[in-house]
């Protein structure tokens, strides 16, 4: 039996990820090496972020790219973690609702 293809269209379901507490968006400017990178905030700081080894071999980040970041305790104004990576439909609708203003002013 052959297999359905997707009805083009049909609305397409958008699961986004918000930023929670002590969370925020941020904008890939610079691939550092070794899993590091310079990430511009929404908040207006520069941060060094790394990916953490739980998700390292699971996604691959290019400059530009829209992530999710959480600020280190220690370190906050200076290092954090990435946790997510949005795709660009995902971007799209952050962009529409007003979550990446702060990006946009640069």
């Amino acid at each position: 039996m052959a297999k359905k293809k997707p009805d083009k269209n049909a609305p397409i379901i958008i699961r986004v990820r918000i930023p929670r507490e002590g969370q925020m968006l941020g904008e890939v400017e610079q691939m550092l090496g070794e899993r590091r990178m310079r990430v511009r905030c929404t908040d207006k700081n520069t941060r060094m972020c790394r990916i953490p080894g739980k998700i390292r071999r699971r996604i691959w980040i290019k400059e530009g790219n829209i992530v999710l970041i959480e600020p280190w305790s220690v370190q906050s104004e200076e290092k954090g973690d990435i946790l997510w990576l949005y795709n660009f439909q995902q971007e799209n609708w952050l962009r529409d609702k007003g979550y990446l203003k702060n990006l946009d002013e640069f």
